[in-house]
């Protein structure tokens, strides 16, 4: 995505994972996407979808972002859809930061977050 082009706050915004972590989303106008065990399979195809559709941002569960990483980066790197990852309900594994931190190294070139 252009660095020029402005930030449309009209584009609608989804939230995938379990029940209880995407929920709550559905108050502020974010979309639920529930996946259940059963239907974890479905989620690389959910994530294009949502992408397609020109969903600007679309959170998801930390353990879904670890477990399908490189559908993630696929996503990122053909739209213009952020994908971020959000703690479930049994806490944070550290994949959020992580993400943030190799986001940050890769746009400034250097790890700024970095303890010295």
């Amino acid at each position: 995505m252009s660095d020029n082009l402005p930030l449309d706050l009209s584009l609608p915004m989804a939230a995938i994972g379990d029940y209880e972590m995407v929920l709550p989303f559905q108050a502020v106008g974010v979309k639920p996407v529930v996946l259940s065990a059963e239907n974890r399979d479905g989620f690389g195809q959910i994530l294009e979808k949502l992408a397609r559709e020109n969903y600007g941002v679309v959170f998801i569960q930390e353990d879904l972002f670890v477990e399908f990483i490189a559908k993630v980066e696929e996503i990122n790197d053909a739209y213009p859809t952020s994908v971020l990852p959000l703690p479930g309900i049994r806490g944070s594994t550290g994949a959020g930061l992580a993400s943030i931190r190799n986001s940050v190294e890769k746009a400034v070139g250097m790890d700024i977050f970095a303890e010295r």
